[in-house]
């Protein structure tokens, strides 16, 4: 069977990228699975570098087909952060999830809500030896300043859909897999993937 490696050491990735992968009729491989142990240095000035860097690297290191993503937490009153420093927007080395999702709230606290924002999310895929494809999604909605639900990681907690009525760590991951940034970048890097492996 065709072989797709999730090109993430991220297990919150992995799990959902697994899930929303699954209708694709290929293997998919970790680079646990694989005994391949590599960190790549997220330190591109866009979603696309960072993610094709991930997914180049990955695939010269397997020789499988790579599929990479990088995505973050664009906040309007904080013009746009923390954006491509999202996993690392602490001053503390170290800091955790919670740790952030503190620091965000106690940034905006003196800036009038609703806290606008949105997810986004750019896939790349590699191909051994061929150039890149890419796909993007986003996914709309604000912040708030207390944690609700949870399920999800990073800042699903206190990132609130006002026409659902709910954080992304309220919702059921079947509901998350339809309506995430991750999701619509997926759906969209679909049509690729079918492509690569099927034509």
């Amino acid at each position: 069977m065709k072989k797709l490696l999730i090109a993430t050491n991220n297990k919150g990735k992995v799990k959902e990228l697994h899930e929303l992968l699954k209708e694709l009729d290929v293997e998919l491989v970790t680079p646990a699975d694989i005994n391949l142990n590599l960190d790549v240095e997220e330190d591109g000035a866009t979603y696309i570098e960072n993610a094709s860097k991930k997914a180049i690297a990955f695939a010269q290191a397997s020789g499988l087909i790579s599929l990479a993503d990088d995505s973050g937490l664009e906040v309007d009153a904080l013009d746009g952060a923390p954006g491509l420093y999202s996993a690392r927007y602490h001053p503390k080395p170290g800091a955790d999830d919670a740790d952030r999702r503190a620091y965000m709230i106690e940034n905006l606290k003196d800036k009038s809500r609703p806290w606008t924002a949105h997810f986004h999310a750019t896939i790349a895929i590699a191909v051994p030896g061929e150039d890149v494809k890419i796909a993007d999604g986003d996914c709309y909605g604000e912040i708030i300043p207390e944690e609700r639900g949870t399920g999800g990681f990073g800042y699903d907690p206190i990132f609130f859909m006002p026409e659902l009525g709910k954080t992304m760590s309220e919702l059921e991951m079947e509901e998350k897999n339809r309506l995430s940034h991750r999701a619509r970048a997926v759906m969209n890097a679909m049509p690729i993937l079918r492509e690569i492996f099927f034509n």
